[in-house]
């Protein structure tokens, strides 16, 4: 762990190097007049919007809509099918089977889905995005999106047990949502002439205002309906699963965890709202999941609890660049990346089944993040890690 101790209040940072712009938005957060205690920067951590991917930060008072992000509630879910015998042919039945019942993309389905959270009234009155947006919400359940989203059939070698492993979130619903909230925080601070520059883009919301209340009510169900959306997901793939290898996949515990969201915690003596923006809690003893970019590694682990990150680890490798640095093929370096050709071939080296389809896939090389086994090493004091998979097969959002 490196501190840097020049700013309002410490901040903690998990690894060995950060980009310039990510470290500027942490100073930003450590500066802010409500911060509590320090900030915790995880070992995946890069640039976002407001608050660096892979920050923690607790505040006292106050919600910040951009500290949560847009994916309000993306996560993981894994399940473990135990010892499943999967040829090459088999994988490939399962991949055709997950295409056709889970869309990728932007694509949604033609129909209502069964399965939206429990808690939605009906009305306008204390959920007012949820309303507008449920129709179509209803649509999006169970389907994957874009970006980093991803359908894994993983194993491990330990053991020869079969996991499933999928990450996505709350779809346009948490993006309208924040969208929502954003907007309303910035007009609210400029009225009363807020001392958090705009250009920190961590426009706040008081916790006991009615804005505040609103977008914590509507950020909940969001949450709510990310989990639903991975749950009939995981439901889906394990129903190609057994349709194809005859194994009975039913009552599987799934591990689930989040990574974009707030909410009310007790550290340090004082109740505080923990703002994790692509950060895992990381609880004593609780299970979680950090995944690996396409073709690498992933990992089921265990919270070891360490009060100085609020209990919390990375989400993920994290990147190394943008997506449009990827996608140009070339780093901050000037080093070439693979192109899209060889990309396919290393998948393809490695046994992995892939779904790399065009030019826009290459935001998501392997080369686009961070080594995953540097990220693992640089958290040994905030998990355990319990299970290492690698890919065997894997669909892209």
């Amino acid at each position: 762990m490196k501190v840097v101790s020049t700013e309002r209040v410490p901040i903690k940072l998990w690894l060995d190097d950060i980009e310039d712009g990510a470290l500027d938005q942490a100073r930003n957060l450590a500066n802010l007049p409500f911060i509590f205690k320090h900030v915790a920067v995880m070992p995946d951590a890069h640039q976002g919007y407001g608050m660096p991917i892979g920050g923690v930060m607790a505040t006292k008072g106050v919600i910040i809509p951009n500290a949560v992000g847009v994916d309000i509630g993306c996560g993981m879910c894994a399940v473990n099918l135990g010892e499943v015998e999967l040829p090459v042919e088999k994988l490939k039945k399962i991949m055709g089977g997950i295409r056709q019942a889970v869309p990728v993309g932007f694509k949604k389905h033609s129909k209502n889905q069964i399965g939206m959270p429990d808690g939605y009234i009906g009305g306008s009155d204390n959920l007012p995005v949820i309303h507008r947006e449920y129709s179509n919400a209803q649509k999006s359940l169970g389907t994957l999106g874009g970006g980093n989203h991803f359908i894994e059939v993983q194993k491990d070698n330990a053991t020869n047990h079969v996991w499933v492993m999928i990450h996505s979130g709350s779809r346009n619903l948490g993006l309208q949502v924040a969208k929502h909230y954003n907007k309303l925080a910035i007009e609210i601070n400029e009225r009363y002439h807020s001392q958090v520059l705009k250009a920190w883009q961590l426009a706040f919301l008081p916790i006991d205002s009615e804005e505040g209340t609103f977008y914590r009510a509507e950020m909940e169900h969001c949450i709510a309906f990310a989990l639903a959306n991975r749950d009939l997901m995981m439901k889906r793939v394990l129903a190609v699963v057994e349709d194809v290898t005859g194994v009975t996949t039913t009552n599987l515990p799934i591990i689930n965890i989040a990574h974009n969201y707030a909410t009310m915690e007790h550290h340090f003596g004082e109740n505080v709202m923990v703002h994790r923006k692509g950060a895992t809690k990381a609880y004593l003893g609780q299970l979680g999941i950090i995944p690996g970019s396409q073709g690498s590694k992933s990992y089921i682990v265990r919270g070891r609890g360490h009060e100085l990150s609020f209990k919390s680890c990375s989400h993920g490798a994290g990147r190394r660049m943008s997506r449009t640095a990827a996608i140009k093929g070339v780093d901050d370096d000037g080093k070439k990346l693979l192109d899209l050709e060889e990309q396919q071939e290393l998948l393809n080296s490695m046994g992995v089944i892939h779904s790399v389809r065009g030019a826009k896939d290459l935001d998501e090389a392997p080369g686009a993040y961070k080594d995953i086994g540097k990220v693992m090493a640089n958290q040994t004091e905030l998990v355990d890690i319990v299970v290492e998979l690698s890919p065997l097969a894997v669909i892209k959002g």
